[in-house]
């Protein structure tokens, strides 16, 4: 489970007199469910929101916890457990081929680099995508970047996945492949999205406006609401 207790994010003024800007007001809120998709539009508070719950954002104010480890205190631990995957999977995929960017992420668990190429190997068929392991990654689609960096991020077993805006570089036959790839994942998986079919995924969403959650329940209720806010 994570847990925000009063949490705020807030930028210092640059200059004196200026007012500092509020990202996040406040936010008190237990995650426990295995799919939480979280809607809102451009520079809502999403993004800032999700990187909060692996460390890479510290709040400002209040606390963010991982199975009862602080995200800043704690915070080596916590990216161990909670992993992040990008909206442009180019901006996290370090090695110029799937397979070596697997076995790179497989070097803090496996010892033998031979091991480490057949388990990364391994991996990326069971995503389906075995067949451009040896492939340069520029040469790849943007679901089959996302996939190996999905594939990447899994490799440690992290016990949370969070996905900023996964599906946006995307076509639709891609989003319906990741799509059933989330649905069929052991871990919890929070991810923020604009596109709302993939949103019924979840088992609960959360609607972020202003850098508040101004509704949180079941897909059709929150996303109506949604729908509403955006009219």
């Amino acid at each position: 489970m994570i847990v925000l207790d009063r949490v705020s994010v807030a930028i210092p003024p640059l200059r004196k007199g200026d007012q500092e800007k509020v990202l996040l007001h406040d936010i008190s809120i237990e995650l426990r469910e295995r799919r939480i998709a979280v809607v809102g539009a451009n520079g809502s508070g999403k993004s800032t929101l999700l990187r909060l719950l692996n460390g890479l954002r510290a709040p400002s104010a209040g606390k963010v916890t991982v199975q009862g480890h602080h995200t800043v205190e704690e915070n080596k631990l916590v990216r161990k457990l909670v992993g992040f995957v990008f909206t442009d999977p180019l901006s996290q995929l370090l090695m110029s081929t799937p397979v070596e960017d697997v076995e790179l992420s497989l070097r803090a668990t496996i010892r033998g680099k031979a091991e480490r190429l057949r388990r990364a190997q391994e991996l990326l068929a069971a995503r389906g995508i075995g067949d451009i392991a040896h492939q340069s990654i520029y040469d790849l689609s943007g679901g089959e970047r996302q996939l190996v960096a999905l594939t990447s991020v899994l490799a440690v077993e992290p016990k949370v996945l969070v996905a900023d805006e996964p599906t946006t570089l995307l076509d639709l036959r891609n989003r319906s492949q990741l799509k059933k790839v989330f649905a069929e994942l052991e871990q919890q998986v929070i991810f923020s999205t604009h596109d709302l079919d993939f949103a019924t995924l979840a088992d609960r969403v959360l609607v972020v406006e202003g850098g508040r959650i101004v509704a949180d329940d079941e897909p059709r209720v929150a996303l109506d609401h949604y729908r509403n806010l955006m009219a």
